[in-house]
Protein backbone atom coordinates (compact mmCIF):
# COMPACT_ATOMS: atom_id res chain seq x y z
CA UNK A 1 0.00 0.00 0.00
CA UNK A 2 2.87 2.31 -0.51
CA UNK A 3 1.30 3.97 -3.80
CA UNK A 4 -1.46 6.49 -2.78
CA UNK A 5 -1.96 8.50 -6.38
CA UNK A 6 -5.84 9.86 -6.67
CA UNK A 7 -6.19 10.80 -10.34
CA UNK A 8 -9.11 12.65 -11.74
CA UNK A 9 -10.19 14.18 -14.84
CA UNK A 10 -7.28 16.29 -15.36
CA UNK A 11 -6.37 16.46 -11.89
CA UNK A 12 -3.95 13.94 -9.52
CA UNK A 13 -3.36 13.99 -6.16
CA UNK A 14 -1.02 12.49 -3.74
CA UNK A 15 -1.67 11.59 -0.08
CA UNK A 16 0.50 10.84 2.76
CA UNK A 17 -0.54 6.88 3.13
CA UNK A 18 -2.63 4.40 1.51
CA UNK A 19 -5.05 4.77 4.12
CA UNK A 20 -5.14 8.39 5.37
CA UNK A 21 -7.87 9.66 4.58
CA UNK A 22 -6.80 13.89 5.41
CA UNK A 23 -5.55 13.52 8.90
CA UNK A 24 -8.20 15.61 10.25
CA UNK A 25 -10.26 12.40 10.88
CA UNK A 26 -7.41 10.33 12.47
CA UNK A 27 -8.01 12.01 15.79
CA UNK A 28 -11.37 12.01 16.01
CA UNK A 29 -12.21 8.59 15.20
CA UNK A 30 -10.92 6.51 18.12
CA UNK A 31 -12.43 8.71 20.94
CA UNK A 32 -15.57 8.73 19.01
CA UNK A 33 -16.73 4.88 19.41
CA UNK A 34 -20.45 4.03 19.95
CA UNK A 35 -21.88 1.76 21.86
CA UNK A 36 -22.37 -1.58 20.18
CA UNK A 37 -18.83 -1.09 18.45
CA UNK A 38 -16.91 -2.33 21.50
CA UNK A 39 -16.11 -5.33 19.83
CA UNK A 40 -16.91 -7.97 16.78
CA UNK A 41 -19.34 -9.37 18.25
CA UNK A 42 -21.18 -7.02 20.34
CA UNK A 43 -25.11 -7.00 19.69
CA UNK A 44 -26.89 -3.72 18.56
CA UNK A 45 -28.33 -1.43 20.90
CA UNK A 46 -31.46 -2.07 21.78
CA UNK A 47 -34.05 0.67 19.98
CA UNK A 48 -35.92 3.05 22.09
CA UNK A 49 -39.44 3.29 22.11
CA UNK A 50 -40.58 5.04 19.56
CA UNK A 51 -42.74 8.13 19.86
CA UNK A 52 -46.27 8.09 18.03
CA UNK A 53 -46.34 8.97 14.28
CA UNK A 54 -47.72 12.27 13.60
CA UNK A 55 -51.35 11.51 12.53
CA UNK A 56 -51.49 13.33 9.27
CA UNK A 57 -48.73 10.93 7.88
CA UNK A 58 -49.79 7.85 6.38
CA UNK A 59 -49.39 4.37 8.07
CA UNK A 60 -46.64 2.35 6.78
CA UNK A 61 -48.19 -1.03 5.47
CA UNK A 62 -45.58 -3.72 6.13
CA UNK A 63 -42.99 -2.59 9.09
CA UNK A 64 -42.05 -4.65 12.00
CA UNK A 65 -38.93 -4.01 13.78
CA UNK A 66 -36.95 -7.06 12.93
CA UNK A 67 -37.65 -7.51 9.28
CA UNK A 68 -36.44 -3.98 8.24
CA UNK A 69 -39.66 -4.29 4.97
CA UNK A 70 -41.16 -1.00 4.31
CA UNK A 71 -43.92 -1.41 1.98
CA UNK A 72 -46.71 1.09 0.84
CA UNK A 73 -44.84 4.28 0.76
CA UNK A 74 -43.30 4.72 -2.42
CA UNK A 75 -44.29 3.66 -5.85
CA UNK A 76 -44.00 4.43 -9.73
CA UNK A 77 -45.85 7.15 -11.29
CA UNK A 78 -48.71 6.58 -14.07
CA UNK A 79 -45.73 6.83 -16.73
CA UNK A 80 -43.91 3.94 -15.05
CA UNK A 81 -40.96 6.58 -13.66
CA UNK A 82 -38.97 7.18 -10.60
CA UNK A 83 -36.49 9.39 -9.24
CA UNK A 84 -34.45 8.88 -6.76
CA UNK A 85 -31.77 12.00 -5.33
CA UNK A 86 -28.88 11.01 -3.40
CA UNK A 87 -27.55 13.90 -1.06
CA UNK A 88 -24.35 13.00 0.86
CA UNK A 89 -22.07 14.14 3.70
CA UNK A 90 -24.55 17.58 4.12
CA UNK A 91 -22.41 17.45 7.65
CA UNK A 92 -22.86 20.67 9.54
CA UNK A 93 -24.04 22.15 12.47
CA UNK A 94 -27.04 23.96 13.28
CA UNK A 95 -25.51 26.73 11.62
CA UNK A 96 -25.52 24.72 8.18
CA UNK A 97 -23.92 26.43 5.72
CA UNK A 98 -26.39 28.20 3.27
CA UNK A 99 -25.10 26.85 -0.13
CA UNK A 100 -26.21 23.45 1.34
CA UNK A 101 -29.65 24.29 0.75
CA UNK A 102 -29.37 26.24 -1.88
CA UNK A 103 -27.93 23.30 -3.64
CA UNK A 104 -30.62 21.04 -2.48
CA UNK A 105 -33.62 23.21 -3.16
CA UNK A 106 -31.69 23.84 -6.78
CA UNK A 107 -31.43 19.88 -7.67
CA UNK A 108 -35.13 19.00 -5.99
CA UNK A 109 -36.62 21.51 -8.31
CA UNK A 110 -34.82 20.42 -11.32
CA UNK A 111 -34.96 16.56 -10.57
CA UNK A 112 -38.80 16.93 -8.97
CA UNK A 113 -37.64 13.37 -7.24
CA UNK A 114 -39.96 10.73 -5.75
CA UNK A 115 -37.50 10.04 -3.20
CA UNK A 116 -34.22 11.69 -1.23
CA UNK A 117 -32.15 9.63 0.34
CA UNK A 118 -29.37 11.95 2.72
CA UNK A 119 -27.04 9.32 2.64
CA UNK A 120 -24.75 9.33 5.59
CA UNK A 121 -22.62 12.20 7.82
CA UNK A 122 -26.20 14.50 8.27
CA UNK A 123 -24.54 16.26 10.96
CA UNK A 124 -21.31 17.08 12.61
CA UNK A 125 -19.91 17.23 15.87
CA UNK A 126 -20.54 21.38 15.81
CA UNK A 127 -24.12 20.88 18.22
CA UNK A 128 -23.51 21.29 21.77
CA UNK A 129 -27.41 20.97 22.90
CA UNK A 130 -29.87 18.81 22.58
CA UNK A 131 -31.83 21.52 20.62
CA UNK A 132 -28.60 22.55 18.09
CA UNK A 133 -28.64 19.25 17.18
CA UNK A 134 -32.17 18.85 16.32
CA UNK A 135 -31.80 21.95 14.55
CA UNK A 136 -28.42 20.90 12.61
CA UNK A 137 -31.07 17.95 10.91
CA UNK A 138 -33.57 20.12 10.87
CA UNK A 139 -32.03 23.01 8.28
CA UNK A 140 -31.06 19.86 5.76
CA UNK A 141 -34.70 18.01 6.11
CA UNK A 142 -36.81 20.90 5.71
CA UNK A 143 -36.51 21.07 1.71
CA UNK A 144 -37.88 17.79 1.52
CA UNK A 145 -40.74 18.41 3.62
CA UNK A 146 -41.34 22.20 2.08
CA UNK A 147 -41.80 20.26 -1.36
CA UNK A 148 -43.60 16.90 0.62
CA UNK A 149 -41.11 14.81 -0.87
CA UNK A 150 -40.77 10.98 0.83
CA UNK A 151 -36.94 11.06 2.52
CA UNK A 152 -35.05 8.89 4.62
CA UNK A 153 -31.54 9.37 6.07
CA UNK A 154 -28.55 6.63 6.49
CA UNK A 155 -25.88 6.92 9.52
CA UNK A 156 -22.52 8.27 8.62
CA UNK A 157 -19.30 8.04 10.92
CA UNK A 158 -20.14 11.91 12.19
CA UNK A 159 -23.68 11.63 13.24
CA UNK A 160 -23.02 10.93 16.60
CA UNK A 161 -19.43 13.59 17.13
CA UNK A 162 -21.82 15.22 19.43
CA UNK A 163 -23.60 12.84 21.35
CA UNK A 164 -20.87 12.28 24.21
CA UNK A 165 -21.91 16.07 24.96
CA UNK A 166 -25.42 15.97 24.28
CA UNK A 167 -26.20 12.68 25.11
CA UNK A 168 -28.34 12.40 22.29
CA UNK A 169 -27.54 9.07 19.69
CA UNK A 170 -28.54 7.64 16.42
CA UNK A 171 -31.66 5.83 17.80
CA UNK A 172 -32.86 9.64 19.83
CA UNK A 173 -32.49 11.12 16.04
CA UNK A 174 -34.25 7.92 14.81
CA UNK A 175 -37.31 8.68 17.01
CA UNK A 176 -37.12 12.62 16.38
CA UNK A 177 -37.44 12.49 12.84
CA UNK A 178 -40.32 10.06 13.15
CA UNK A 179 -42.33 13.26 13.56
CA UNK A 180 -41.22 14.44 9.87
CA UNK A 181 -44.29 13.79 7.80
CA UNK A 182 -42.81 12.42 5.08
CA UNK A 183 -39.96 10.70 6.82
CA UNK A 184 -39.56 6.80 5.95
CA UNK A 185 -36.51 5.95 8.40
CA UNK A 186 -37.72 2.97 10.92
CA UNK A 187 -36.01 1.78 14.14
CA UNK A 188 -35.25 -1.02 11.51
CA UNK A 189 -33.74 -4.55 11.15
CA UNK A 190 -32.72 -6.18 14.40
CA UNK A 191 -29.27 -6.17 13.58
CA UNK A 192 -25.58 -3.92 14.19
CA UNK A 193 -26.63 -0.76 13.75
CA UNK A 194 -29.18 1.91 13.49
CA UNK A 195 -32.23 1.95 11.18
CA UNK A 196 -31.13 -1.02 8.11
CA UNK A 197 -33.90 -1.45 6.23
CA UNK A 198 -35.02 -1.82 2.69
CA UNK A 199 -38.23 0.09 1.12
CA UNK A 200 -39.92 -1.58 -2.06
CA UNK A 201 -41.54 0.74 -4.45
CA UNK A 202 -44.76 -0.81 -5.46
CA UNK A 203 -45.42 -0.88 -9.77
CA UNK A 204 -47.61 1.84 -11.13
CA UNK A 205 -50.29 -0.69 -11.72
CA UNK A 206 -50.55 -2.91 -8.63
CA UNK A 207 -49.61 -3.24 -5.13
CA UNK A 208 -46.38 -5.81 -6.49
CA UNK A 209 -42.96 -4.99 -5.09
CA UNK A 210 -41.00 -3.52 -8.65
CA UNK A 211 -37.77 -2.19 -6.62
CA UNK A 212 -36.16 -2.08 -3.85
CA UNK A 213 -34.25 0.99 -2.21
CA UNK A 214 -31.69 -0.72 0.59
CA UNK A 215 -30.35 1.57 3.59
CA UNK A 216 -27.65 -0.05 5.60
CA UNK A 217 -26.01 1.64 8.59
CA UNK A 218 -21.74 1.45 7.64
CA UNK A 219 -21.31 2.35 11.05
CA UNK A 220 -17.97 4.48 12.29
CA UNK A 221 -15.08 3.41 13.39
CA UNK A 222 -13.48 0.23 14.14
CA UNK A 223 -13.09 -0.96 17.74
CA UNK A 224 -10.18 -0.53 19.52
CA UNK A 225 -8.65 -3.82 18.91
CA UNK A 226 -9.73 -7.28 18.29
CA UNK A 227 -8.53 -10.43 19.88
CA UNK A 228 -5.92 -8.33 21.80
CA UNK A 229 -4.94 -6.66 18.48
CA UNK A 230 -5.12 -3.23 17.23
CA UNK A 231 -5.96 -1.66 13.97
CA UNK A 232 -2.53 0.16 14.01
CA UNK A 233 -1.72 0.24 10.20
CA UNK A 234 -5.56 -0.74 8.79
CA UNK A 235 -8.01 1.71 7.72
CA UNK A 236 -9.62 2.35 11.22
CA UNK A 237 -13.55 3.14 9.87
CA UNK A 238 -16.42 0.62 10.08
CA UNK A 239 -17.74 -1.79 8.01
CA UNK A 240 -21.17 -3.89 7.29
CA UNK A 241 -21.13 -6.88 10.31
CA UNK A 242 -21.99 -10.07 9.07
CA UNK A 243 -25.59 -9.97 10.02
CA UNK A 244 -26.26 -7.26 8.49
CA UNK A 245 -25.46 -8.83 5.32
CA UNK A 246 -26.63 -11.77 6.37
CA UNK A 247 -30.00 -9.60 6.49
CA UNK A 248 -30.03 -8.19 3.16
CA UNK A 249 -29.56 -12.12 1.99
CA UNK A 250 -32.85 -13.00 3.77
CA UNK A 251 -34.65 -10.03 3.05
CA UNK A 252 -33.82 -10.27 -0.46
CA UNK A 253 -34.87 -14.02 -0.48
CA UNK A 254 -38.63 -12.98 1.20
CA UNK A 255 -38.94 -10.51 -1.56
CA UNK A 256 -38.14 -12.37 -4.09
CA UNK A 257 -40.66 -14.71 -3.14
CA UNK A 258 -43.44 -12.49 -2.47
CA UNK A 259 -42.71 -10.91 -5.93
CA UNK A 260 -41.98 -14.32 -7.80
CA UNK A 261 -39.06 -13.02 -9.17
CA UNK A 262 -35.89 -10.86 -7.75
CA UNK A 263 -36.35 -7.39 -6.95
CA UNK A 264 -33.89 -5.11 -8.65
CA UNK A 265 -32.60 -2.90 -6.25
CA UNK A 266 -30.09 0.07 -4.87
CA UNK A 267 -27.45 0.04 -2.41
CA UNK A 268 -26.95 3.29 0.00
CA UNK A 269 -24.54 3.38 2.68
CA UNK A 270 -22.20 5.89 3.68
CA UNK A 271 -18.46 4.15 3.83
CA UNK A 272 -17.61 2.21 0.64
CA UNK A 273 -16.92 -0.76 0.02
CA UNK A 274 -12.88 -2.59 -0.71
CA UNK A 275 -14.46 -3.50 -3.79
CA UNK A 276 -14.76 0.29 -4.63
CA UNK A 277 -11.18 0.34 -4.69
CA UNK A 278 -10.25 -2.72 -6.53
CA UNK A 279 -12.46 -1.13 -9.15
CA UNK A 280 -10.48 1.65 -9.87
CA UNK A 281 -7.42 -0.37 -10.27
CA UNK A 282 -9.02 -3.36 -11.59
CA UNK A 283 -6.74 -5.12 -8.95
CA UNK A 284 -5.75 -5.66 -5.66
CA UNK A 285 -2.04 -5.57 -5.55
CA UNK A 286 -0.90 -2.96 -8.42
CA UNK A 287 -2.08 0.40 -8.30
CA UNK A 288 -0.49 2.11 -11.13
CA UNK A 289 -1.84 4.84 -14.10
CA UNK A 290 -1.82 1.48 -16.38
CA UNK A 291 -3.34 0.02 -14.32
CA UNK A 292 -6.28 2.66 -13.80
CA UNK A 293 -6.49 2.90 -17.86
CA UNK A 294 -7.00 -1.02 -17.98
CA UNK A 295 -10.11 -0.23 -15.68
CA UNK A 296 -11.33 2.49 -16.81
CA UNK A 297 -12.10 0.13 -19.92
CA UNK A 298 -12.92 -2.67 -18.35
CA UNK A 299 -15.56 -1.25 -15.97
CA UNK A 300 -17.12 1.52 -17.72
CA UNK A 301 -15.36 3.71 -15.02
CA UNK A 302 -16.30 8.02 -14.98
CA UNK A 303 -15.61 10.52 -12.40
CA UNK A 304 -12.95 11.79 -10.29
CA UNK A 305 -10.58 10.37 -7.97
CA UNK A 306 -9.29 12.31 -5.95
CA UNK A 307 -8.28 10.43 -2.41
CA UNK A 308 -7.95 7.17 -1.56
CA UNK A 309 -10.92 5.07 -0.78
CA UNK A 310 -11.57 4.96 3.02
CA UNK A 311 -13.49 1.48 3.83
CA UNK A 312 -12.98 -0.45 7.19
CA UNK A 313 -9.91 -2.93 7.99
CA UNK A 314 -12.43 -6.16 7.24
CA UNK A 315 -13.64 -6.77 3.68
CA UNK A 316 -17.64 -7.27 4.90
CA UNK A 317 -18.57 -9.48 1.76
CA UNK A 318 -21.63 -7.32 0.63
CA UNK A 319 -20.18 -7.24 -2.59
CA UNK A 320 -19.98 -11.16 -2.84
CA UNK A 321 -23.62 -11.31 -1.22
CA UNK A 322 -25.05 -9.03 -3.73
CA UNK A 323 -23.05 -11.12 -6.70
CA UNK A 324 -24.91 -14.15 -4.97
CA UNK A 325 -28.29 -12.84 -4.44
CA UNK A 326 -28.52 -11.20 -8.32
CA UNK A 327 -30.64 -8.72 -7.80
CA UNK A 328 -28.69 -5.10 -6.88
CA UNK A 329 -27.86 -2.85 -9.82
CA UNK A 330 -25.84 -0.60 -7.68
CA UNK A 331 -24.16 0.39 -4.61
CA UNK A 332 -23.66 4.35 -3.99
CA UNK A 333 -21.50 5.54 -0.74
CA UNK A 334 -20.21 9.09 0.15
CA UNK A 335 -17.77 9.77 2.80
CA UNK A 336 -14.56 10.15 0.81
CA UNK A 337 -15.96 14.05 -0.09
CA UNK A 338 -14.40 14.25 -2.95
CA UNK A 339 -14.88 11.66 -4.86
CA UNK A 340 -17.52 11.22 -7.61
CA UNK A 341 -16.82 8.34 -10.06
CA UNK A 342 -18.43 5.66 -10.72
CA UNK A 343 -18.63 1.81 -12.81
CA UNK A 344 -19.57 -1.18 -13.91
CA UNK A 345 -18.22 -3.94 -11.14
CA UNK A 346 -18.77 -7.48 -12.59
CA UNK A 347 -22.66 -6.60 -13.44
CA UNK A 348 -23.02 -4.47 -10.43
CA UNK A 349 -22.72 -0.28 -10.67
CA UNK A 350 -20.44 1.36 -7.59
CA UNK A 351 -20.22 4.73 -7.29
CA UNK A 352 -19.71 7.64 -5.22
CA UNK A 353 -22.14 11.19 -4.48
CA UNK A 354 -19.68 13.65 -3.85
CA UNK A 355 -20.31 15.65 -0.67
CA UNK A 356 -23.40 17.73 -0.94
CA UNK A 357 -22.61 20.18 2.32
CA UNK A 358 -20.36 23.11 2.09
CA UNK A 359 -18.85 22.76 5.80
CA UNK A 360 -16.64 19.62 5.61
CA UNK A 361 -13.24 19.46 3.91
CA UNK A 362 -13.03 19.45 0.11
CA UNK A 363 -10.41 20.06 -2.99
CA UNK A 364 -7.30 22.32 -1.99
CA UNK A 365 -7.80 25.98 -2.41
CA UNK A 366 -9.54 27.97 -4.25
CA UNK A 367 -10.84 24.72 -5.86
CA UNK A 368 -12.27 23.88 -2.08
CA UNK A 369 -16.28 23.85 -3.30
CA UNK A 370 -15.76 22.78 -6.59
CA UNK A 371 -17.32 19.16 -6.15
CA UNK A 372 -20.14 19.80 -4.05
CA UNK A 373 -23.21 18.17 -5.57
CA UNK A 374 -25.85 15.54 -5.51
CA UNK A 375 -26.54 12.31 -7.76
CA UNK A 376 -29.95 11.97 -9.21
CA UNK A 377 -30.60 8.13 -10.29
CA UNK A 378 -33.37 7.39 -12.54
CA UNK A 379 -35.76 4.30 -12.59
CA UNK A 380 -38.47 3.04 -15.61
CA UNK A 381 -40.78 0.31 -15.55
CA UNK A 382 -40.26 -2.05 -18.56
CA UNK A 383 -36.40 -1.37 -18.65
CA UNK A 384 -34.22 -4.12 -18.43
CA UNK A 385 -32.95 -4.07 -14.45
CA UNK A 386 -35.49 -1.09 -13.68
CA UNK A 387 -32.74 0.97 -13.09
CA UNK A 388 -31.91 3.42 -15.99
CA UNK A 389 -28.56 5.21 -15.16
CA UNK A 390 -27.48 8.13 -12.80
CA UNK A 391 -25.59 11.93 -13.41
CA UNK A 392 -24.13 14.32 -10.78
CA UNK A 393 -25.13 17.35 -10.21
CA UNK A 394 -22.91 20.14 -9.50
CA UNK A 395 -23.07 23.24 -7.19
CA UNK A 396 -21.58 24.92 -9.88
CA UNK A 397 -24.34 24.19 -12.41
CA UNK A 398 -26.85 25.92 -11.10
CA UNK A 399 -24.60 29.58 -10.45
CA UNK A 400 -24.27 28.76 -6.77
CA UNK A 401 -21.37 30.60 -5.48
CA UNK A 402 -18.67 27.61 -5.21
CA UNK A 403 -15.63 29.91 -3.01
CA UNK A 404 -13.94 28.68 -0.43
CA UNK A 405 -15.01 30.74 2.22
CA UNK A 406 -17.73 29.55 5.07
CA UNK A 407 -21.14 30.73 4.18
CA UNK A 408 -22.85 30.04 8.23
CA UNK A 409 -26.43 30.81 8.19
CA UNK A 410 -29.29 30.64 10.88
CA UNK A 411 -31.26 27.59 12.03
CA UNK A 412 -34.50 27.39 10.03
CA UNK A 413 -37.60 27.17 11.90
CA UNK A 414 -38.67 23.63 12.78
CA UNK A 415 -42.60 22.88 11.14
CA UNK A 416 -45.35 23.08 13.75
CA UNK A 417 -45.66 19.44 13.93
CA UNK A 418 -42.18 18.90 15.20
CA UNK A 419 -40.76 19.28 18.31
Amino acid sequence: MNDDTATGDGETRTGAGAWNRRGMLQAAGVTALGAGLAGLGAAPAAAKPGKEKNPKKPKKTKVTDDDGIVRGELAFNGSGAFTIVQFNDTQDSHRTDVRTTELQNAVLDEAKPDFVVINGDVIDGGPKTVTEVKQAINNVVLPMEQRQIPWALTFGNHDEDSTGATGFDEADMIDFIGQYRYNLNTPGADVTGTSNQVLTVSASGSKDDAFAIWLLDSGRYAPKEIAGQNFEGYPDWDWLRFDQVEWYAEASRELEKRAGAKVPGLVFQHIALHEHRSMWFSSIDSRTEADHTRAKAKHSIIGERNEAECPGPFNSGMFNAMLARGDVRGLFVGHDHINTYSGNYYGIELGYSPSTGFAPYGLDGAERNRLRGARVFTLKEGADGVYTGSEIKYARDYGIDVGPAAQRGEPAEFPDYVK
